[in-house]
């Protein structure tokens, strides 16, 4: 990874205006088996940015319900979840080498074949790559919380992300947010609670669903007496 600017501005929905960025890239340390993974599986598991429409069935090589995960961070989680759905398809969509490079290691070894990567911002794949009324689902797990309050602009849920998000999921389909940041999931819970296309599944904050697996770090903090909220609303 080269060193960029904190904050970079690109297109977002709707077309013509802007978004700042919720990632910063940073150099960034990869090991050799990360590094060799991206160099010999991204081209077998991985799928190109472009601006058009994804046939996610081609992309797949099988019709089946598809799950969005946006940051999959090394890609442990979405492993075991993609193992516990075998009849789910999973996309992930992560911008840094190593978790990308960490999640191609793990495919390889479990043989596991319903997920695909596409290494590039969250916004513009949902925006360019998913058809309204489309995924079965999305995951956003323990996102980066920006704990300062001037740098709350640059939290990925925000009002017009997560209604484009609710555009792309099917009716009945779903949106399930965590993170252990109680400020951010306040604030996930008041954006999401004001998106016209969404339900909420619980009165407030919901159960950890048996899907979702309870990372090492995640045991950690609980373990400490920090909190972990999720958040799972429907699509109308």
């Amino acid at each position: 990874m080269t060193q960029a600017d904190d904050v970079v501005t690109t297109s977002s929905a709707p077309s013509g205006t802007s978004h700042i960025r919720s990632f910063v890239h940073r150099r960034a340390h990869i090991t050799p088996s990360q590094k060799e993974a991206l160099d010999r599986l991204l081209p077998q598991w991985s799928v190109a940015y472009r601006c058009a429409p994804l046939d996610l069935d081609q992309a797949f090589g099988r019709s089946a319900p598809t799950v969005l995960e946006i940051g999959f961070g090394m890609g442990e989680t979405t492993l075991k979840i993609a193992q516990a759905r075998p009849d789910d398809n999973f996309l992930g969509v992560e911008v840094f080498n190593a978790g990308v490079g960490a999640l191609l290691k793990r495919i390889d070894e479990a043989a596991q074949t319903n997920i695909r990567i596409i290494q590039h911002d969250a916004v513009e794949v949902a925006r360019d790559m998913i058809a309204p009324d489309t995924l079965a689902g999305v995951h956003i797990y323990f996102p980066d919380p920006w704990p300062k309050k001037r740098h709350h602009k640059r939290r990925l849920v925000q009002p017009p992300f997560i209604e484009l998000l609710a555009s792309r999921i099917k009716p009945g389909g779903y949106i399930h947010c965590a993170t252990d940041w109680e400020n951010y999931a306040e604030q996930m819970l008041d954006v999401l609670s004001h998106v016209p296309l969404l339900t909420n599944t619980a009165d407030d904050y919901a159960p950890r669903p048996d899907f979702r697996p309870q990372t090492k770090f995640e045991t950690r903090g609980l373990r400490l007496g920090h909190g972990v909220w999720d958040l799972i609303f429907t699509r109308k």
